[in-house]
């Protein structure tokens, strides 16, 4: 069965959601994770700690992970300040 939904592989990165990880205070000097970003196709791409081995096996009942998902932590900050750059519709 086909899923209604696939990531797109050959999408690009059109614009950060927020602020940068170094102004939130959440990484050192280097431009390292995490970070939220919208996509030219329109999909959102987050980067953060992969915590699918630890908190994968506490979900919530009816939510599971498919094998090619992870589930990825950021800091509420960063969702925070992103919250400006999310189109309501």
């Amino acid at each position: 069965m086909t899923r209604p939904w696939e990531a797109d592989p050959d999408t690009g990165f059109k614009r950060r959601l927020g602020k940068t990880p170094q102004e939130l205070g959440n990484t050192t000097g280097t431009p390292d994770c995490p970070d939220i970003w919208e996509l030219t196709n329109g999909d959102i791409a987050v980067i953060g700690r992969d915590l699918t081995g630890s908190l994968g096996s506490k979900l919530p009942d009816g939510v599971s992970i498919g094998s090619d998902e992870r589930l990825v932590v950021i800091p509420r900050n960063m969702l925070i300040a992103a919250k400006p750059d999310i189109p309501h519709v």
